[in-house]
């Protein structure tokens, strides 16, 4: 049963909240690119607010460590797809994006599996903001101006480089994990010729 708590709720809202995104999107009118621009905004804004509460309440839950990432993606991939549908986005940049989403998503679930947890860096916060920021533009600007192209490759690069940065960082934490693994079979073995029991 699902933990009743605020931070799992605002998941569950936001991933409700992706067809009605994608329904207003491709629906091509002012009216329906203003109310998903709105709900974008929205789904983005439940994402920093439940993260936010469930540390201030330590209401973080196993519901809400699997589902909050998974609600981000869903997010991100269906306005990307979207976009792509409507000729908005070039569909090599939803790939890119896309792929770097799953690959990080699909590593750090395999890597917490096995105890390494590889802690949120500034790159990936700043890959985030700027998704989010451009995601969010191309939605509410129809045609987009340069501007919003130029953030759009800004996004693009900065969700590559996070990328490349938290490999890095899994490898070295999968590193030290191992020297901690080695080090502690080392220290747990019995020297040769020493017992447990010495003889006066």
């Amino acid at each position: 049963m699902l933990p009743l708590n605020l931070p799992n709720v605002l998941t569950v809202v936001r991933i409700l909240l992706v067809p009605v995104l994608v329904v207003a999107l491709l629906g091509e009118t002012k009216d329906g690119d203003l109310l998903a621009a709105i709900v974008f905004a929205a789904a983005s804004a439940t994402d920093a607010i439940d993260g936010y509460i469930a540390r201030a309440r330590n209401s973080i839950t196993t519901f809400g460590k699997l589902m909050d990432p998974i609600a981000d993606k869903l997010l991100v991939v269906a306005a990307l797809f979207a976009l792509v549908s409507l000729h908005r986005l070039e569909a090599w940049i939803a790939m890119v994006i896309v792929t770097r989403e799953l690959a990080v998503t699909a590593t750090r679930m395999a890597a917490t599996a096995q105890g390494v947890v590889v802690p949120a860096a500034g790159w990936g916060k700043v890959k985030t903001m700027v998704q989010v920021a451009a995601i969010f533009f191309l939605i509410a600007y129809d045609p987009t101006p340069l501007w919003v192209d130029l953030l759009t490759y800004v996004a693009v690069a900065v969700t590559v480089i996070s990328g490349v940065d938290y490999f890095f960082g899994l490898r070295r934490m999968l590193r030290e994990a191992e020297e901690r693994r080695r080090h502690g079979s080392a220290a747990g073995r019995t020297p040769p010729g020493a017992s447990g029991d010495h003889a006066a």
